[in-house]
């Protein structure tokens, strides 16, 4: 045979084309995917008979018209009518097939192949010929002999449901880097600097730093993301009466999830902080707390995620009664104002006087009482360094501070307390959070427990901060001893509670009936006992105790048990 010629398809052809090919498939296919088009061609008058051509005419045409071409290249809308025809009878027959035949009549149908057009009309499947020839000779049943094949029962086409986006399920459990398939993490708020065009640097040297420094932006990034979904589900969930170790271990559970724990690569960054009342930070409860949430409780909420080391710590307040709310906004708004105050070249005590500004223009009304917001003095952000939460800079929230500048490639966490005392705070309580010395060198252990709980530690946690519920998960055991021979060692740091100095301040309330105090072995407990709540406060050192005893107001009710 002869080279056939390949013409060049016009628009129209492959719209022809396009149009035919439900017809390729199987007639059920046609039937389905036709059917709007024949809805609309209902009222049209029937297709008229096609005329009288020889066979061999017949079979050139057909091939042509499978390729939407007349000889001379145009349209030819001939067997697209004769198709929409067919499949018109078609329909009809399955619609009154599933009105009330029985399956034996489908069958029939099916085999036969009948159609009830008064225009004599063949089916499209029985008047044009498969494009491929070896395909006609596998399709026809009565070529191979096979009538079995004929009897098959056209399969019902499924409408497959489109899948929509992902989205992140209630409570959140899918990982974060599911939701970002390319490993690009969306931006946070970006705050631009006052005075840019000081720098002595070029615009094209700043974005080629920015592209050496994407794959850390990018973790960090992510990290950031898996914080404000936990972060906006817990504030969601929290409610009086809730155990603070079941929020502390759902808050860390979620963690774990949605950022894909693995080791010291991705996790935790530190314990989680609830810090409630006058416990200013670095509280977490220990195995066995049965502290509860209360509707009168101020709690500070301070959790941390990190990728490859690189940490995102960050922190709110949570108070259910609106009378604090005057100390949370005056808390919110220094904050913002010393993210703003940051920046390349800014002196941390420029930082500091702007924060406590804003700070100490608020005013908080208690009980009928009005106090004055003060910042707490004596503690502080500080900059984030890789594996290290504390960077070696202090972030100070009072005038007065070092004149020490920021640089570029730090990273800081602007930390604002906000207190109605004296806005001090002191050292106290039991021991929750832990850290391995960030300089330490080799220290020869002679306590073999103390050697395998080192072990767990920096297989674990490196220099990341941790707590006793993290040993009790990892199944350790009996490691107090062991433990505190690390701290003793100055292997591990010990990481006291900060306790706001205004016990004397609660002694003196209106409402205040009476001090008990009650002193064992290690510790001296003080409960003040008000009109709404019961404050305890745990004094380690018997001479602070006493003097602490001396101070208590006149009149009130002490009672030593």
């Amino acid at each position: 045979m002869g080279k056939r010629k390949r013409m060049k398809p016009s628009v129209v052809a492959v719209q022809a084309q396009i149009q035919l090919l439900p017809s390729r498939r199987s007639s059920n296919r046609a039937v389905t995917s036709s059917s709007g088009r024949l809805a609309r061609s209902a009222a049209e008058p029937p297709a008229p008979t096609p005329p009288f051509i020889d066979e061999q005419q017949a079979v050139g045409r057909d091939r042509r018209s499978s390729r939407g071409l007349e000889p001379g290249g145009r349209f030819e809308p001939s067997l697209e009518i004769y198709n929409m025809a067919a499949v018109d009878t078609a329909t009809k027959e399955m619609e009154a097939l599933h009105v009330g035949q029985n399956e034996e009549t489908k069958a029939d149908l099916i085999k036969e192949g009948k159609t009830a057009n008064s225009n004599g009309v063949v089916p499209a499947a029985q008047s044009s010929p498969p494009e491929d020839d070896d395909e006609a000779q596998a399709d026809d049943p009565s070529q191979d002999g096979a009538p079995e094949a004929a009897k098959k029962k056209k399969k019902k086409n499924k409408s497959k449901k489109k899948k929509g986006p992902l989205q992140q399920t209630d409570p959140p459990s899918i990982p974060v880097d599911e939701f970002f398939p390319s490993g690009e993490f969306p931006e946070g708020e970006i705050q631009q600097y006052k005075d840019d065009n000081l720098w002595r640097t070029t615009s094209e040297e700043k974005r080629e730093l920015e592209r050496l420094q994407k794959p850390m932006y990018n973790s960090v990034r992510r990290a950031a993301e898996v914080h404000r979904q936990v972060r906006k589900y817990m504030r969601s969930i929290i409610k009086p009466g809730m155990l603070m170790i079941d929020l502390c271990e759902t808050l860390e559970n979620m963690v774990r999830k949605l950022i894909k724990e693995n080791g010291l690569q991705a996790g935790i960054a530190f314990p989680t902080g609830c810090s409630l009342n006058w416990v200013a930070a670095h509280w977490t409860p220990n195995a066995g707390d049965k502290t509860v949430l209360q509707y009168d409780d101020v709690m500070k909420l301070d959790f941390g995620t990190h990728i490859d080391g690189y940490i995102v710590d960050c922190a709110f307040t949570v108070a259910f009664n609106p009378m604090y709310d005057p100390l949370l906004q005056a808390t919110r708004d220094a904050t913002n104002t010393g993210i703003k105050e940051a920046g390349i070249d800014a002196r941390l005590c420029d930082v500091g006087a702007a924060i406590q500004e804003v700070m100490e223009s608020y005013e908080v009304e208690i009980n009928g009482k009005v106090f004055q917001v003060k910042s707490i003095r004596n503690i502080n952000g500080h900059s984030i360094g890789p594996y290290q939460i504390h960077g070696g800079k202090s972030v100070p929230s009072v005038k007065g501070g070092e004149q020490t500048k920021m640089e570029e490639g730090e990273f800081y966490a602007i930390e604002t307390f906000g207190s109605t005392g004296r806005g001090f705070v002191q050292e106290d309580l039991e021991c929750s959070h832990y850290m391995k010395n960030f300089d330490v060198g080799h220290v020869p252990l002679r306590v073999a427990k103390a050697k395998k709980l080192l072990g767990t530690i920096n297989n674990n946690f490196g220099t990341l901060a941790f707590c006793r519920r993290y040993l009790d998960r990892l199944g350790e055991t009996k490691y107090l001893l062991a433990l505190k021979n690390l701290c003793d060692s100055g292997i591990i740091q010990p990481k006291q509670i900060h306790e706001i100095k205004d016990f004397l301040l609660t002694a003196r309330r209106k409402d205040a009936r009476s001090v008990k105090i009650k002193r064992s072995k290690d510790v001296v407990k003080f409960k003040v006992r008000c009109s709404k709540y019961l404050y305890t406060l745990c004094v380690f050192d018997a001479e602070k105790a006493n003097k602490l005893k001396q101070s208590l107001p006149p009149g009130l009710s002490v009672q030593e048990v």
